[in-house]
């Protein structure tokens, strides 16, 4: 039986606790499950000293709807220090800066540590552990650190390796945003860890006593992390723990590791996250682009009619140097500009044919060497957006979310708001977050998915190709009332690149509009901000209206193969 399990997960978990062990002869001296209800900073405390077998509140924590939060913290007790009673059960809990503080020890002291001068926190009950959590919280209210996030990591790790030193001692505490584990410097009271990363399987897991099922009540994917004194095994496969060095330190957020200390015996070395930043200058590039397109059919066709969209945008970040567009097979063409913005050319064919060769030839320099250069007014500008009704009117094309059941947009709506919490609720951050965790966190498969693939698959799949990952972004973006569109166009990705095939064929991104900066492109495929690799050729609010060919055959035809081949290459 596990004697402690810390669990910090993206967004709302409603998970599931069997306390198997609650049989006769077997009891523990007590149990106890802490979370934060409704994404609030007040604790919820379920606890029971001397429990029964199928005790009423060991039966709650099982199917309890209000069991829903994105930090847990269960304990199970088994007594060495003080009486068994409620105020000796973990997790123990105290209030500061207006916030709940829960805590837990898996572990147990040799001697207590000693206290100097007066305390503001003071036990109520008569343990070891409650004892440490009124010394560490001492201490955080006498620097006037309000949250984890405002620690001071190097005095807290040098506190908590102190009071290692009187025994066993693994800890975690939260305070209803961020989660700090600490683990026994010595080995005897190891942590494991477990990150899971979706899409993973529904089986439950956990031991003969205890069994954590994340899924029972329904979920989709989390990315989220587990803490665990002891290793648990899920039903039908192995989990991947990974036991904690000791004397390690780490914080941990929405189920993401933010910071870690590294083991006691190495030198401390802080492995903090990142906060995504705004790309650096780079210089103007210029680009000769031949993108061929070569449909054949097993029978002639007599009359077709084909939009295409293949001449790059012209404007002040990119500038036409040279343009053509040939077509194997004679007809009547019309060049025009659709509501968009993007240069069309409408063919209509009525000489028969069995393969249609199509041609654009392009010399494009790409001017957007800086795209946050400069600085708008409000130069941190904060989710949610207030627009002026003239310009709700104008951007509303790109403000709609995707047709999804509404379930399914409430849950992509609650994964986009992970990423405004855990960035403060600012604009440009939270963009550059979102853009780059789906390239970190998603897989690039060709052949995964097809045109009807909706960004809800995606998001549940974790896979995909330049399209759904921008079809993902844009409907993240749109939930979030930020406006954004789907762009089309060709990426260099450089004659070494891991991924070449991107830069032979077509390439898809979002550009979202930002206040007083206008339309900034995203690459959620390869987590960049578009600059100059990058070359545009048509936007729309979707893939239908900036793909780069379609059209109708009228007569004849079967049998249709399409092959396409890019050649994009720098002009020195």
């Amino acid at each position: 039986m596990p004697n402690m399990i810390a669990m910090s997960f993206e967004g709302m978990l409603a998970p599931s606790f069997e306390l198997r062990g609650l049989t006769e002869g077997h009891l523990p001296d007590g149990w106890g499950v802490g979370f934060y209800g409704g994404a609030e900073p007040a604790a919820t405390i379920l606890k029971e000293h001397s429990p029964r077998a199928g005790s009423l509140r060991s039966e709650l924590i099982k199917t309890w709807d209000h069991l829903s939060s994105s930090t847990f913290l269960l304990h199970i007790r088994r007594a060495r220090w003080g009486s068994i009673s409620d105020a000796n059960t973990q997790p123990f809990v105290r209030t500061w800066g207006g916030r709940d503080w829960m805590f837990a020890h898996a572990g147990s002291l040799d001697t207590v540590p000693p206290v100097e001068g007066p305390m503001m926190f003071e036990p109520v009950g008569s343990t070891d552990s409650e004892l440490v959590f009124c010394i560490l919280m001492n201490r955080i209210a006498e620097r006037g650190w309000r949250s984890l996030g405002e620690v001071d990591i190097d005095e807290t790790l040098a506190l908590l390796r102190d009071m290692d030193g009187y025994g066993s001692f693994s800890v975690v505490l939260c305070d209803g945003r961020d989660l700090l584990a600490y683990t026994d410097g010595q080995g005897k009271a190891p942590l494991y860890a477990w990150e899971r990363r979706p899409p993973y399987n529904s089986r439950p897991f956990g031991d003969e006593d205890l069994v954590v099922d994340l899924f029972k009540r329904g979920i989709t994917s989390r990315n989220g992390l587990v803490l665990s004194s002891e290793l648990l095994a899920q039903d039908g496969g192995p989990a991947s723990w990974q036991q904690l060095p000791a004397g390690e330190l780490l914080i941990a957020r929405q189920g993401t590791i933010r910071l870690r200390t590294g083991p006691q015996d190495a030198a401390p070395q802080l492995h903090i996250y990142q906060v995504p930043t705004p790309p650096a200058g780079v210089e103007p590039k210029t680009f000769r682009v031949r993108h061929t397109s070569v449909y054949t059919y097993e029978k002639p066709v007599e009359r077709s009619d084909h939009l295409l969209r293949l001449t790059p945008i012209e404007d002040h970040l990119q500038r036409l140097r040279e343009h053509t567009i040939e077509v194997s097979v004679d007809g009547r063409a019309r060049d025009f500009e659709d509501v968009f913005g993007n240069r069309c050319r409408r063919l209509l064919i009525e000489t028969p044919y069995t393969e249609l060769r199509i041609v654009a030839d392009s010399v494009v320099e790409v001017l957007d060497s800086d795209p946050f250069h400069y600085r708008p007014l409000r130069a941190r500008t904060q989710i949610p957006l207030v627009w002026m009704p003239w310009q709700r009117h104008m951007l509303a094309p790109y403000m709609l979310p995707p047709e999804l059941p509404e379930s399914q947009l409430a849950t992509l709506t609650d994964y986009a708001m992970n990423f405004v919490g855990r960035n403060s609720s600012d604009l440009l951050q939270t963009l550059l977050d979102m853009n780059i965790t789906i390239f970190k966190e998603y897989t690039y498969r060709q052949g995964s998915t097809t045109l009807a693939t909706t960004a809800f698959e995606t998001y549940v799949d974790r896979q995909g190709v330049c399209q759904d990952f921008a079809n993902l972004l844009i409907a993240m973006a749109r939930l979030l009332g930020v406006p954004a569109r789907y762009a089309t166009g060709y990426i260099y990705t450089g004659p070494k690149a891991a991924n070449v095939a991107q830069s032979e064929a077509s390439h898809a991104w979002v550009q979202c509009y930002l206040p007083e900066l206008g339309w900034k492109g995203f690459d959620p495929t390869n987590g960049l901000v578009t600059q100059t690799d990058h070359v545009r050729v048509a936007v729309g609010r979707n893939y239908v209206d900036a793909t780069p060919t379609g059209g109708t055959i009228y007569v004849g035809g079967a049998g249709e193969t399409l092959s396409v081949d890019v050649q994009f290459d720098p002009i020195e």
